[in-house]
């Protein structure tokens, strides 16, 4: 069986890679009968002379190969038909952007296997990004609040090699006495308590943090059932917030008045409450100055979020009396860091981790007969059409 790991070509260019030099080799101890081979690039994160020196062939095409390996979705014309890709298509949620890439596929009859839906048998993504994502956001915005406040100026992140510098980084900056709110307690939320945690912040639980002041930096991490609430004031759950989120509405703002930095790192589902509102953004109780949404649901749960910002310009400020963009510095402007490929800036350990994750995961579906349906529930198209599980999004196909 033969791999190829395809170069990159979206623009803005992204330097990471589902599988790095020590993963190959993982890969080949494992399983001898795989044939690895690396496309050339000039922007990867790994050279292709670390490939080479590993022992894996770099050459001009990897059309040769069987199943293709890429990061981000690959453009309609360099799609080689029939072939096996795995790639973040960004189509599952029927993205108007991406319709005439998933026609490319059903017409060039290739079999897509989306990174985003590989999942075990409990629904629970198995290859992701989150982690990094969380990483570099916390990061940006404690950055960000630098920036705001004019307390501080720390680098970039994708100026620093790896997770331990932004660390570091981080451990030099001193904060003052502020409130950081974290939303969410999945992977992205983990790897932001992961920074925060790493920089010496000390964790308070949600009453602490509503009642308290406190004369050093704190941080509080709180989850969906302590920023909404049932609408008729009976008892909330997790299932039942789940089933029936237009029974909820926000609690948000007895956080936000207490709140300086807030960081989004929650997973946003189809019809929960926003988190707050351009309304509540106005309140005279809205206390919050800098925003960190990773997240990045724009014009969504998080009302100041009205665009992606970019690694080269991640923080833009936005106006509450207006609803617009403005100067982040501009005073009672909020400002918004909302960088949408947050892992791109962390590349090396971006991609450690997730062919860790990849060759863990996903690669022993191919020999084992896909016993746990792996590879199966990732699979988007065969033989020209989609399959039962994506047949939802025919009408996105048609164009309807």
């Amino acid at each position: 069986m033969k791999f190829g790991i395809i170069r990159e070509r979206k623009n803005p260019p992204d330097k990471r890679v589902v599988l790095s030099p020590s993963a190959c080799l993982w890969i080949k101890e494992q399983f001898p009968e795989v044939e690895l081979y690396v496309e050339t690039s000039d922007i990867r994160v790994f050279k292709d002379r670390d490939y080479e020196e590993a022992g894996f062939p770099v050459t001009d095409k990897v059309s040769h190969c069987d199943i293709l390996l890429g990061v981000k979705e690959v453009p309609v014309d360099a799609l080689v038909p029939g072939k096996k890709y795995f790639f973040f298509s960004h189509t599952i949620k029927k993205q108007p952007y991406n319709r005439k890439l998933l026609q490319a596929v059903l017409e060039k009859n290739i079999e897509l296997y989306d990174h985003e839906v590989i999942t075990g048998r409990n629904g629970q993504r198995l290859v992701a990004f989150g982690r990094y994502a969380g990483i570099v956001g916390a990061y940006n915005g404690i950055r960000a609040y630098g920036l705001k406040s004019g307390l501080y100026d720390i680098p970039k992140a994708e100026m620093l090699p790896d997770r331990l510098a932004l660390i570091e980084a981080l451990e030099k900056t001193k904060l003052p006495d502020i409130k950081i709110l974290l939303t969410g307690k999945g992977r992205v939320g983990s790897g932001v308590k992961e920074m925060l945690d790493g920089m010496g912040l000390k964790q308070v639980d949600c009453d602490t943090y509503l009642t308290r002041t406190f004369s050093y930096p704190v941080y509080c991490q709180i989850d969906v059932l302590e920023y909404n609430k049932r609408k008729d004031g009976t008892p909330a759950s997790f299932q039942d917030f789940y089933e029936n989120p237009q029974e909820y509405e926000s609690d948000f703002m007895r956080f936000s008045r207490v709140t300086d930095l807030y960081i989004a790192g929650h997973f946003y589902g189809q019809g929960a409450p926003a988190i707050f509102t351009r309304e509540d953004a106005v309140s005279p109780d809205f206390n919050i100055r800098v925003v960190a949404d990773i997240s990045c649901d724009i014009d969504g749960p998080v009302a100041s979020t009205i665009r992606a910002s970019t690694i080269a310009d991640p923080v833009y400020g936005y106006d509450p009396q207006t609803g617009t963009e403005t100067d982040f510095r501009q005073e009672g402007a909020i400002a918004v860091m909302a960088v949408d490929n947050l892992p791109c800036e962390l590349p090396k350990d971006a991609s450690e981790g997730f062919g860790e994750m990849f060759t863990e995961y996903v690669m022993p579906a191919f020999f084992n007969g896909d016993k746990d349906g792996i590879l199966e529930r990732a699979r988007m198209t065969s033989k020209g059409h989609l399959t039962d599980r994506y047949a939802y999004l025919q009408d996105y196909v048609d164009g309807k």
